[in-house]
């Protein structure tokens, strides 16, 4: 079996990046550990299956400059949700910024998010 298991996500701080994906966004923290270089190795996920995201702190202008851009302005994450009611009002509640309404199209229900850092996510319930 093959599967994407991380996506690299270049963030400006591991903690505040943590405090969003878990507290805003309502995902686990895996892991959370030194390594010897001084960085660490952050890993949150949104539920028990799919992909998992790695924080990894941007070093350099080069990766500070694609911090919150890193699709270029483009849709680059899709977080799926059995509730799309509960989670859009859990992540209004939490201060996450929408930036449209909630939509209803034949693929799901569907609305366009921006994480801390202003990289665009759709939050979508999939059509039964």
């Amino acid at each position: 079996m093959r599967r994407i298991a991380l996506v690299t996500l270049v963030v400006d701080d591991y903690d505040e990046a943590i405090r969003h994906y878990t507290e805003a966004l309502g995902f686990r923290l895996v892991e959370d550990a030194p390594r010897p270089d001084g960085s660490r190795w952050v890993v949150v996920r949104p539920g028990d299956e799919g992909a998992c995201l790695l924080l990894a702190r941007a070093k350099g202008d080069r990766q500070r400059a694609r911090v919150g851009d890193q699709t270029g302005g483009r849709v680059g994450f899709f977080l799926h949700t059995d509730d799309f009611a509960r989670d859009h009002a859990r992540m209004l509640a939490a201060g996450v910024t929408f930036l449209e309404e909630p939509r209803h199209e034949p693929y799901g229900s569907v609305a366009v998010f921006q994480d801390l850092y202003g990289n665009r996510w759709d939050l979508l319930q999939p059509a039964d």
